[in-house]
C-alpha cells in the first residue's frame, strides 16, 4: 500500500486528514469530524472508501472515539494473523466475526 497526505514521524497518515491508496486503487480518507452544537458537542471519526478501479462507489462511515479504538484493534489483529499466518483465539474471534 502506498500512503499518501500528511506523514506522521512513524510514515503513517495523521489523523488529521490521512489517506491511503489500496494496491486495489482505493482511496481510504481517514478523518476527524466536530461538529459543536452549543449543547453537545460531537465527536466522530470518519472513514471515506473510494471508488474501486472499475468506478464501483464507495462507501463511508461516522464512528465514535470508542468504535474506531476497536475498529483499530481489529486491524492489527488481522494484520498480525495475515503475516503469520494464525487463527485468533477467545473474544477477539467472535469480535471479529460481527463486523
Amino acid at each position: 500500500m502506498a500512503t499518501t497526505g500528511p506523514d506522521g514521524p512513524d510514515g503513517l497518515p495523521t489523523s488529521e486528514g490521512g489517506s491511503l491508496v489500496t494496491t486495489c486503487g482505493r482511496r481510504i480518507a481517514v478523518r476527524c469530524l466536530r461538529l459543536a452544537p452549543a449543547d453537545r458537542p460531537i465527536t466522530r471519526v470518519t472513514l471515506a472508501v473510494g471508488r474501486d478501479q472499475g468506478g464501483e462507489p464507495g462507501v463511508w462511515a461516522a464512528l465514535t472515539p470508542g468504535e474506531a479504538r476497536d475498529l483499530a484493534r481489529l486491524l492489527l489483529l488481522h494484520a498480525s494473523l495475515g503475516e503469520h499466518g494464525s487463527e485468533p483465539a477467545g473474544p477477539s474471534r467472535r469480535n471479529s466475526a460481527s463486523l
